[in-house]
């Protein structure tokens, strides 16, 4: 960190912490957009689950663009696989989410600190 009374330094910390800060941002940002889309996913799973379990006859799923017959519970299984592979996918994302807030929260005081310091403020 800076050394006490060497005001070049105190300005290259400063300066590498708010990039540092800005770089967290960026993956926030981007943390929170896949968030979106899985949840997103989840939506969609959720509905086709429900049309699943209302269908009667035949049942088509989607392989690489084309529509397959398959079984309803071949069709049910695929669609609980993909639902717990989403499932965890969300989990492991709020994890990286809440881990890169907390590292934002306490970058951000350490700048605060760093700058007030700068100034002279106590």
């Amino acid at each position: 960190m800076a050394t006490q009374g060497n005001p070049q330094s105190e300005a290259q910390d400063l300066e590498k912490m708010l990039k540092d800060y800005q770089v967290i941002q960026d993956q926030l940002r981007s943390v929170a957009l896949q968030l979106d889309q899985l949840q997103a996913q989840k939506i969609d799973m959720e509905k086709a689950k429900e049309e699943l379990d209302k269908a009667q006859g035949r049942v088509y799923i989607t392989v690489g663009g084309v529509m397959v017959e398959t079984t309803k519970e071949k069709a049910l299984t695929d669609i609980s696989e993909r639902v717990s592979l989403n499932k965890a996918r969300i989990d492991s994302m709020n994890k990286q989410y809440t881990e890169l807030r907390n590292r934002e929260k306490q970058l951000n005081e350490k700048i605060t600190s760093v700058y007030k310091s700068s100034q002279g403020v106590a």
